[in-house]
């Protein structure tokens, strides 16, 4: 099982701990063993990582300490900010919508 380190940022909206709950659901169901949550409250995401260049720095250091080969955000990246977290972070990175999609794939059936 992939360790996974999971992401949520608190915009004030919203149910934000129920949503982080129904991410751990989503997480386990794709296959990844959710090892550490990492959160922060922002009034807007970051252009370049989402979250501040701190919390990626917090980020980097629980991935080393859990050994984790995986971070899933709870909210939507642009290309440009899931290369960059790539790059600065050394792992995969995957996105709530990415996340669901991979589920469905999974599970997907032809006849």
């Amino acid at each position: 099982m992939t360790k996974a380190i999971l992401v949520g940022v608190d915009f004030g909206k919203g149910d934000f701990s129920a949503s982080l709950e129904e991410l751990v659901l989503l997480a386990r169901s794709a296959g990844a063993e959710p090892v550490f949550t990492v959160t922060g409250k922002r009034s807007g995401p970051d252009a370049a990582f989402y979250v501040g260049s701190g919390k990626v720095d917090e980020i980097v250091q629980a991935v080393h300490l859990y050994s984790a080969e995986l971070v899933i955000f709870n909210h939507a990246l642009s290309p440009a900010q899931q290369r960059n977290l790539e790059k600065r972070l050394g792992v995969n990175v995957v996105d709530r919508t990415s996340l669901i999609l991979d589920i469905f794939a999974q599970r997907a059936k032809s006849h």
